[in-house]
C-alpha cells in the first residue's frame, strides 16, 4: 500500500500493485502498531487559541484506546453494533474512533452542525445503540432520545450527567490492555452517510480496507508523504470522508502528526494563524475554505508559513483558485477527486509532473478510472460523461446500509457510477463538470456549473459562486448565478451586468449568467459544498411566472 519512489507517473502508474493484509484493524494499525515501535511519537497536537497547546502520544493513545474499548465492551457494545461519533476535532473523537474498530463495532462519525431532525433520520436509520458526544451534541439527542428506541447510551466528553457517561471516567476506569478484535479488509468498520447534495443521505459502509485504500492518494498528492517534519491540518469536519480518510487516519497510519482545532465558522485568518503556529506541512483544505482565504493579502508576509503541500476536494478547485495559490502562498494545489462511496481515486501531484489549471488529475496508482455513457460504456476522449470506478477497488464501499436495490443501481458492467460529470482528455487529466443533477441543459446546450462558477470567482466582486438552471420556456433553462460578493462591494444592476458581461467574454454567449442574484450566504453541506438542490428549487420557484408569460432576456 506504500507507493514505490518513481520519478514518472507513468512508471508509477504501471508497476503498482495492491498489498493489503488479510488481518488488519484500523485501530490496532492507527495506535497499538506505533505504540510498540515509537511509544513517545506524537500523534496528535491540538491548537488552541489561548497559545495553551497540546500534544498526544502513540502510547497514550493506545492505552486510552483500549480502556475505553474495555469500556465499550462492558455496555454490550458488540461487533457490529453501530456507534455515533457527535464530536468536534479532539483527542476524545479519535480515542473513540479507534477504539470502535478495535472491538470490531462499526463508527458513524456524524457532523455537531446537524439540526435534531438530521440527527435523527441518521441515528434512526443506522440503528445506533450508543453516542458518544459532548455537552451541545448532548442537548441535541435530549431531544430525540425518546425516537430512538435502539440508543441504549450516550457517553460525553464534557462529564456525567442524568443521562450521560462521562468518557473520562469511562477511560480511567478500565484497563488499557485489549484484545483487538480479528478484522479483515472487508469486515465493516465505518459508515459516513452520503451529503445529501441530491437526495437523501444514505449510509455508505465501509471496510476496514478503506484506510490502506487511500495511503497511495494521500502519498501521491501530498508528494512523496510522509517526508521529515510533516505535519497535517485539515479545516475539514472529521465528520466527512474528507477530514476522516483525506488526513486525519492516514497520517495516523503512516507516523504523522496531525494537528486538531476548535470547531468555528471558517475565518481564514484563524486559518493561517493555525498553520503559522503549529508549523503544520500538509494541508487538506477544501475549495471554499480555499477561496475565502484569498480575502487575506500578502498572507506569506503576515504569516510565518512552512507550508509543503496543499491537496483541495470536494468541489472543483477551478483555475482561478489554482492561480492564487501558486501567486500568494507559493504552493501548487493539489486537486483530488473520490465520493463517499469510493474516494481519492483521481488526483493531481505537481512532484509527479501530473498538474494543470482547471483539471483534477489523472487516476491515482491502483485505481482505474473511465469516464462512461449511460449503459456504462468508456466514452471517446473528450466526451462528457459519468466518471465511474473498476470494481474491486480497496476505498470503494461495501454498500448502502440496508438498502441493497440502491447499491445495485450504483454499479453498471463492473464499473461504480459516481454520478459525477467529468471529461478526459488525451493525456488522461479528468475536468469535472458538475453532478449529473447540476448540469444545466439550454438552448440545446449541456453547460456544466463548475466552468461558469470558476469563471465568476475571478471578477474582483465576486467572493463565492454558484450556477444552477432555472426553467424558461424559450431555452428550456437559463444560467442564473447567485454570487456572495466580496467585501467593499454592494448589490447593484450595473455590478450584475457587468458581472455578466465578464462570464461572456470570457467563456461563451451559451454560457454567461443571464441572471445574477445576490446573496448573503451560500447554502452549504457540513462538509464545504454548495446545495445546489436548493438553489435550483428557488429558481425553479421562480419559473412558475411561465404561466404569466415571462421569461429571461
Amino acid at each position: 500500500m506504500i507507493l514505490p519512489p518513481h520519478d514518472r507517473y507513468d512508471d508509477l502508474y504501471r508497476n503498482f500493485s495492491w498489498r493489503v493484509p488479510e488481518d488488519f484493524n484500523i485501530g490496532r494499525a492507527v495506535s497499538d502498531d506505533w505504540a510498540v515501535r515509537a511509544p513517545e511519537r506524537v500523534c496528535l497536537e491540538h491548537f488552541s487559541p489561548d497559545g495553551h497547546h497540546r500534544a498526544m502520544t502513540y502510547r497514550a493513545l493506545a492505552d486510552q484506546s483500549s480502556a475505553f474499548a474495555n469500556a465499550l465492551v462492558s455496555l454490550e457494545i458488540n461487533r457490529g453494533d453501530r456507534v455515533a461519533l457527535l464530536l468536534p476535532q479532539s483527542f476524545e473523537t479519535v480515542i473513540a474512533h479507534v477504539a470502535i474498530y478495535k472491538t470490531g463495532a462499526i463508527a458513524l462519525p456524524l457532523a455537531l452542525l446537524f439540526g435534531v431532525e438530521a440527527l435523527e433520520y441518521r441515528l434512526k436509520a443506522a440503528g445506533v445503540t450508543a453516542v458518544v458526544t459532548n455537552g451541545f451534541g448532548l442537548e441535541r439527542i435530549r431531544q430525540i432520545r425518546d425516537r430512538l428506541p435502539m440508543l441504549k447510551h450516550v457517553v460525553s466528553i464534557d462529564g456525567a450527567s442524568a443521562d450521560a457517561a462521562a468518557f473520562s471516567d469511562l477511560v480511567n476506569g478500565h484497563s488499557p490492555v485489549f484484545d483487538v478484535a480479528r478484522t479483515g479488509p472487508d469486515d465493516p468498520a465505518l459508515m459516513i452517510f452520503t451529503s445529501g447534495t441530491t437526495g437523501p443521505p444514505k449510509g455508505a459502509l465501509h471496510g476496514h480496507r478503506v484506510l490502506p485504500g487511500h495511503i497511495p492518494g494521500m502519498q501521491f498528492a501530498h508528494e512523496g508523504f510522509p517526508r521529515a517534519g510533516d505535519k497535517v491540518w485539515t479545516p475539514s469536519d472529521w465528520a466527512w470522508a474528507g477530514g476522516l480518510l483525506n488526513a486525519l487516519l492516514p497520517s495516523l497510519l503512516l507516523g504523522v502528526p496531525v494537528v486538531s482545532s476548535p470547531a468555528q465558522k471558517f475565518d481564514a485568518d484563524m486559518a493561517y494563524r493555525i498553520m503559522a503556529e503549529m508549523k503544520v506541512r500538509n494541508a487538506f483544505i477544501p475549495p471554499t475554505a480555499l477561496r475565502l482565504m484569498r480575502a487575506v493579502s500578502d498572507p506569506r508576509s503576515k504569516y510565518d508559513l512552512v507550508l509543503r503541500t496543499i491537496g483541495s476536494a470536494g468541489e472543483a478547485l477551478g483555475r482561478e483558485t489554482y492561480e492564487w495559490a501558486r501567486r500568494a502562498l507559493g504552493i501548487t494545489v493539489n486537486e483530488f477527486y473520490g465520493q463517499t462511496e469510493c474516494n481519492f481515486v483521481l488526483s493531481s501531484s505537481a512532484a509527479y509532473g501530473v498538474t494543470k489549471a482547471g483539471a483534477i488529475g489523472r487516476a491515482v496508482p491502483g485505481h482505474r478510472v473511465a469516464i462512461v455513457g449511460e449503459a456504462g460504456d468508456e466514452l471517446p476522449v473528450g466526451e462528457p460523461g459519468q466518471i465511474a470506478v473498476a470494481s474491486p477497488d480497496p476505498v470503494m464501499f461495501l454498500g448502502y446500509w440496508n438498502d441493497a436495490a440502491a447499491t445495485e443501481k450504483k454499479f453498471v458492467k463492473g464499473r461504480l457510477l459516481t454520478g459525477d460529470i467529468g471529461r478526459q482528455d488525451d493525456e488522461g487529466y479528468v475536468t469535472f463538470e458538475g453532478r449529473d443533477d447540476d448540469v444545466i441543459t439550454s438552448s440545446g446546450y449541456r453547460i456544466g456549473p463548475a466552468e461558469i462558477e470558476d469563471c465568476l470567482i475571478g471578477h474582483p466582486a465576486v467572493q463565492l459562486a454558484a450556477a444552477v438552471g432555472k426553467p424558461d420556456a424559450l431555452r428550456t433553462e437559463i444560467v442564473k448565478a447567485y454570487i456572495v460578493l466580496s467585501p467593499g462591494y454592494h448589490p447593484s444592476e450595473a455590478l450584475a451586468a457587468d458581472i455578466r458581461e465578464w462570464v461572456k467574454t470570457r467563456l461563451s454567449m451559451h454560457e454567461y449568467p443571464r441572471e445574477v442574484e445576490f446573496i448573503e450566504a451560500l447554502p452549504l453541506t457540513t462538509t464545504g459544498k454548495v446545495i445546489r438542490r436548493l438553489l435550483r428549487e428557488k429558481a425553479a420557484a421562480e419559473g412558475e411566472l411561465f404561466s404569466s408569460g415571462r421569461r429571461a432576456t
